[in-house]
């Protein structure tokens, strides 16, 4: 018995201090709908061109951005992908908030705003969910950032990518699989060098980062 309780403890001390996913979230949040046909990639109502025609004419107008962002645990780990701005910035509007019609979330975390599943989570797989959760959309909270930009061709490889990755898998553990593994199969995807998904999420990010610059 001893030594079960000591095995607990050592499994759920090393996912609290190994990275994973807030489960703060309210997870609630609208983000936009993933791309499913050539009609998802018109140009939304909210992107206006520039005069000059430089963004209507760019080779990568569209972006992913990997993402880490603060929280009342160790943080989260996930991705934004879209369409950038007429800047060709990833858009966001005057309080620095994505855009829901020009931007997608996607992230792993336990599907539940009760800490209970994050806690048991530490210890045996619990059902996940891969969308936006509470804080995710807002620049305001973001800790570390990597964007890279994509053509037309490799954002509809990507969205496929995604919405493969979100419907298989259905669960979240703090240190098996977390939102930086999940991150990782998106960047392995692009062809990026991954890098271990038990660093805290603003670290894991920069190491993302440094490994592909």
């Amino acid at each position: 018995m001893a030594s079960s309780l000591l095995k607990f403890a050592f499994v759920a001390l090393l996912g609290i201090t190994a990275a994973g996913c807030s489960a703060t979230g309210s997870n609630t949040m609208t983000s936009g709908a993933p791309v499913t046909s050539a009609s998802s990639l018109v140009t939304p109502a909210a992107y206006a061109p520039s005069d000059d025609g430089v963004v209507a004419h760019r080779a990568k107008p569209y972006f992913v951005e990997f993402r880490a962002r603060s929280a009342l645990s160790y943080g989260h780990t996930f991705a934004v992908f879209g369409k950038l701005d007429q800047n060709g910035r990833v858009p966001v509007d005057a309080n620095g908030v994505l855009i829901p019609s020009m931007t997608e979330i996607t992230g792993l975390a336990p599907a539940s705003t009760s800490n209970i599943p994050y806690t048991i989570g530490h210890v045996l797989p619990v059902p996940s969910e891969t969308g936006a959760s509470d804080g995710d959309s807002e620049n305001a909270y973001m800790t570390a950032n990597y964007r890279i930009d994509l053509t037309e061709a490799e954002y509809r490889g990507l969205a496929a990518k995604i919405r493969y990755l979100k419907a298989n898998r259905p669960v979240w553990h703090a240190v098996l699989y977390n939102c930086s593994a999940y991150t990782n199969e998106i960047a392995e995807y692009l062809g990026l060098e991954t890098v271990n998904p038990l660093l805290f999420p603003k670290n894991y990010i920069n190491a993302l980062k440094k490994a592909n610059t």
